[in-house]
């Protein structure tokens, strides 16, 4: 990876409210993660929401999200979104 992508690389936590789960999003946001070379995690939360982080460029993460809001049944009505730390040495992305 070269010095450029290194330096516009972030880390982002976000929260997705919705019809969100049951629905295919965590298949959905890995394989988009994959396509885009984004790494990260994704999860199922008791409170029906799902969590995020990922981890890539500010136009990798947004291509995945698109991707993910395309899905079929797949409604994303609310995102709450922070920085995280990057995290070196990440090299997937999975469903946790």
């Amino acid at each position: 990876m070269n010095n450029v992508n290194k330096e516009n690389k972030i880390r982002r936590q976000i929260r997705f409210y919705g019809a969100v789960q049951g629905v295919g999003f965590r298949y959905r946001a890995c394989c988009a993660a994959d396509l885009v070379g984004a790494t990260g995690w994704v999860s199922n939360e008791y409170d029906g929401s799902v969590l995020m982080e990922i981890q890539g460029t500010e136009q990798q993460i947004d291509s995945v999200i698109l991707m993910i809001e395309k899905g079929t049944y797949v409604r994303i009505e609310n995102m709450s979104v922070k920085t995280v730390p990057v995290e070196e040495g990440k090299y997937c992305f999975h469903e946790r």
